[in-house]
């Protein structure tokens, strides 16, 4: 998942817990490059859910 800034547009990607809740944040997403690497470090081809 994404976790988006709504006041500064900061995005972090990382992975969700679905039975608590809790996000273990990965890595900054700076740019459309960043999250191309992060979606091939973890072989994920699907879109990637945005949490704000």
């Amino acid at each position: 998942m994404i976790r988006a800034s709504i006041c500064n547009g900061e995005q972090v990607a990382g992975f969700k817990d679905i039975h608590t809740g809790r996000i273990e944040e990965v890595m900054l997403i700076k740019s459309p490059a960043d999250l191309e690497a992060f979606q091939k470090m973890y072989g994920i081809d699907e879109e990637i859910e945005k949490e704000y």
